[in-house]
């Protein structure tokens, strides 16, 4: 995939004060509406509320909800950091950036139900800004929503998908189609040679198309994560399931934990930044296992995970 432009002269200068005062209020509005959502579904637990400091400027506020009727564990992090040196997660493809001041915000989302026929879900959306002494900012947007079914419905996925290219089709009918490669191909376990799940829309160095539009593009995003998963998580969540299922899911749960540790770049920065662990690694479900060389038998609703589900395909089709 073609990546956004990344030389600090091409994109439209802004006032980073007001840029980062805009950004943060709709944050932390997503935050709050996301939580709302999420508890009024569980019907039972609520979300305990941690607010930290970062050791060199800013802060967070951590959402967490565990053992609820519907959801096993779920966090929704707020961030608002500054640093002196912009991390390796980041400069590695931006090595023009090192050594320059940033700051970071963003919405992190991991849900992990207890139903093992509810999908786990995860969404994020961020904003970056780096600054150098006599130049201007330099910024990007990134983020998106993938969606890790354990027992797949197509009409679910469908469903997922057509909710993601409805968040995108105001900024081009091209952008759906593009983004949702960018998920499958970032959302992939190399040493397993499988996806993480059935995936979304995944999108990073956005600036090209200006900030205002940029900034309406991941407020869709974040609004449409919303009208995505919750009608996922009412239907779902009367389903029936066994013991059988539950141990599938905690397997499941495996290739998840392999995956943040592994690749996931929001993990990296925030733990290459000296951010604080409890929350970057609140998306870590709460019960996982691992079983040698494990196959799912012939013919098998496990087995329909692997031969239906993780695989390659449009699901707008």
């Amino acid at each position: 995939m073609k990546m956004q432009k990344m030389a600090s002269n091409s994109i439209e200068e802004i006032n980073p004060l007001s840029a980062v005062t805009t950004v943060k209020k709709y944050l932390l509005d997503l935050q709050n509406r996301i939580c709302q959502f999420v508890e009024l579904e569980d019907g039972s637990a609520k979300f305990i509320e941690d607010e930290w400091n970062y050791k060199e400027g800013g802060g967070g506020l951590t959402r967490v909800m565990t053992s609820g009727s519907v959801i096993e564990k779920a966090g929704v992090n707020f961030s608002h950091v500054r640093g002196q040196q912009l991390p390796k997660a980041a400069t590695d493809r931006r090595p023009e950036l090192a050594n320059s001041t940033f700051q970071a915000l963003g919405v992190s989302v991991v849900m992990h139900p207890l139903n093992p026929y509810i999908p786990t879900s995860h969404m994020n959306v961020r904003f970056i800004m780096v600054e150098k002494p006599n130049q201007s900012p330099y910024w990007w947007f990134g983020g998106g929503f993938d969606l890790t079914p354990y027992y797949g419905f197509h009409e679910d996925c469908i469903d997922w998908h057509r909710m993601a290219k409805t968040a995108c089709d105001p900024f081009g009918t091209e952008i759906y189609f593009r983004y949702k490669k960018w998920c499958d191909d970032y959302f992939f376990l190399k040493h397993r040679n499988e996806p993480r799940g059935i995936g979304g829309i995944f999108f990073d160095d956005l600036n090209e198309w200006g900030f205002e539009r940029s900034f309406q593009f991941i407020q869709s995003v974040g609004d449409h994560y919303i009208k995505a998963y919750q009608p996922i998580l009412h239907k779902r969540k009367v389903h029936t399931y066994t013991q059988r299922e539950r141990d599938f899911q905690i397997y499941r749960r495996g290739r998840y934990v392999e995956y943040n540790l592994l690749y996931d770049r929001g993990t990296l920065f925030g733990l290459q930044s000296g951010g604080r662990t409890e929350s970057i690694l609140m998306s870590l479900p709460p019960l996982v296992a691992w079983h040698y060389d494990w196959q799912p038998a012939a013919n098998s609703p496990e087995a329909r995970l692997y031969e239906e589900f993780l695989q390659p395909r449009d699901w707008l089709k």
